[in-house]
């Protein structure tokens, strides 16, 4: 129902769910019906029945959204008729049923919030969906809605769960199993279902991954770049993976990805790789490895007041020898910034003016000519560089004019920002090396990224050692790989793949040292890793000042960066 690995560190770890695949929050269901059908299978009423007819031993007391409804003596027959009635289509298919042992109830639930799932049913040992619905589903030729209506799925929430004999696979499949899953890798949520491998992972790294998913810079939408949105990051060159799973597929992942394939040395580099630091090769950022953008809003509301006054936006001034000050190169004739322009910090976007003196709403109003007008621009505050990348005039909802400019600044990676695998395995770039000082294999292929060795043994991420060798075993047969939850793995096509191209099965090369021309004296792990560049970068996070606001109870510096 809910995924085990997607949830938050720290407070509100448990606190904070989300749903796995194939789930569905239920509606309200109309009660009535659901009553009739219990008295029609047997169901005694309970305004016609004495205390002690409740209390007798074989008596059942029948529960419909928690109300009491009526009392039961055939319960076995109550419940496998009611179930018929619900795969017949009769009543709704998100109601439940299930009965409580102890207490002597049974549970009709048709009230909403409830989580439910699908699950593929099984009568008398035999799985109802057959090859040839299968068949018939691939060809289009069947709707999920039909195997529904046919009884052949049904959706159970957790209390009917707990009556239900549930096996994963049809082997599985006994004497008293009711219900098979569709796919095992739907107890994964769509986060959850990205990682490759996760069963052979430790679990906190799935979760970790999880969280760190959500913080990868990639593609969004495809109207990315018809949008005006706040602060937008985006990835100049986002790939699919090489190594990809059914749920990657399943939400459009490949179609709009968050990160790109690496070629990954796990070796030790210099002194710079300690602590997941990674080295980047200078070569594979120059040729846009890892390169973003961060799209920025800066926003003016022009607004028109009670008493007749207004906002303006009025060109650059100009000083008695015709020169504009450096503040307002970019701003045209109209007030507003040239699109296509760079923006060095202190440039002024939108040169906004506000009346110096508002008067009240029932003080006679100025004449446009006597009004008075103090400058409010709206001024470029980072200390990079960006460029002037759309304008847009539109008005709000009160129909005062609101002028919006978007800004483009491309980032490369710097040394501080943040990358990480699909396996928790996050760190920052420690070094940037020239290629030439990069050591390389007997292809002359250089690696984009080296990795410390030391990440492995105490994180036991052993899907992402899969992940390098399926991913390599991909790229010899041009064919990307599944790396899907609880799949069996084909070891014998990757050791083979992996041989009959010239590699070793255990995904290790000999390797080069491009510093000293000299063999590395080990086999290095080596091949494609997709790799996340996450939003975290150094250059939104440096902070420096000589003086500023400070706490009234301390007197020291205000934290962050205020």
């Amino acid at each position: 129902m809910l995924c085990p690995s997607d949830t938050p560190e720290g407070e509100l770890c448990g606190l904070v769910k989300n749903l796995a695949l194939m789930t569905h929050i239920t509606t309200d269901d109309e009660a009535e019906p659901i009553e009739k059908a219990l008295f029609m299978l047997g169901v005694e009423d309970i305004s016609l029945l004495s205390g002690t007819e409740i209390y007798d031993k074989g008596s059942y007391v029948v529960m419909l959204n928690g109300a009491l409804v009526g009392v039961t003596r055939a319960v076995g027959r109550l419940l496998r008729e009611f179930r018929k009635l619900r795969r017949r289509g009769y009543i709704s298919y998100f109601v439940s049923i299930s009965l409580d042992e102890d207490k002597r109830v049974v549970n009709v639930a048709a009230d909403n919030g409830r989580i439910v799932r699908p699950l593929l049913i099984v009568e008398n040992g035999e799985l109802r969906v057959k090859k040839e619905d299968i068949g018939l589903l691939v060809a289009g030729k069947l709707t999920f809605d039909d195997f529904l209506r046919q009884g052949k799925v049904e959706y159970l929430d957790v209390n009917e769960e707990n009556d239900s004999n549930i096996v994963l696979e049809t082997s599985e499949i006994g004497p008293t199993t009711t219900h098979v899953e569709i796919e095992p890798f739907t107890i994964l949520g769509a986060v959850a279902g990205l990682i490759p491998f996760p069963h052979h992972n430790q679990s906190p790294r799935n979760t970790y991954q999880s969280a760190m998913g959500k913080q990868a810079i990639g593609a969004i939408a495809y109207n990315q770049f018809e949008r005006i949105d706040t602060l937008l990051y985006l990835m100049v060159y986002p790939q699919q993976p090489m190594v990809k799973t059914r749920t990657i597929e399943l939400i459009g992942y490949d179609r709009l990805p968050a990160g790109q394939n690496a070629i990954v040395a796990v070796m030790s580099y210099s002194g710079y790789d300690i602590e997941d630091a990674l080295v980047i090769n200078k070569s594979s950022i120059d040729r846009g490895f890892g390169r973003c953008q961060v799209m920025r809003k800066y926003a003016a509301l022009i607004k028109k007041y009670p008493n007749g006054s207004y906002d303006r936006i009025v060109a650059a001034p100009v000083d008695e020898e015709g020169n504009t000050p450096f503040k307002y190169s970019v701003v045209e004739p109209d007030g507003i910034g040239a699109v296509g322009e760079p923006l060095q910090p202190g440039c002024i976007v939108i040169n906004k003016q506000v009346p110096s003196e508002i008067t009240a709403i029932d003080m006679p109003s100025q004449p446009p000519s006597q009004l008075q007008f103090k400058p409010m621009p709206t001024t470029y505050r980072s200390p990079e560089l960006s460029y002037l990348d759309k304008v847009v005039l539109t008005n709000t909802e009160s129909d005062q004019v609101l002028v919006k400019c978007l800004l483009r600044q491309t980032r490369r990676p710097e040394l501080g920002d943040k990358f990480s695998s699909r396996h928790g395995q996050k760190g920052v770039c420690g070094l940037i090396v020239e290629q030439q000082d990069f050591p390389f294999n007997d292809w002359g292929i250089c690696p984009d990224v080296i990795m410390n060795p030391h990440g492995f043994p105490s994180r036991m991420t052993i899907g992402k050692m899969l992940e390098l060798l399926y991913g390599k075993a991909g790229v010899l047969d041009g064919k990307l790989q599944y790396g899907t939850a609880f799949r069996k793995n084909d070891f014998a096509y990757l050791s083979s793949v992996l041989l009959e191209n010239g590699f070793s099965y255990t995904g290790k090369d000999y390797l080069t040292s491009g510093i000293t021309g000299d063999p590395i004296q080990a086999y290095i792990f080596f091949g494609p890793i997709y790799y996340q560049k996450l939003k975290h970068m150094v250059m939104d996070k440096m902070h420096a000042r000589a003086r500023g606001p400070r706490t009234v109870l301390t007197r020291q510096p205000t934290g962050g960066r205020s």
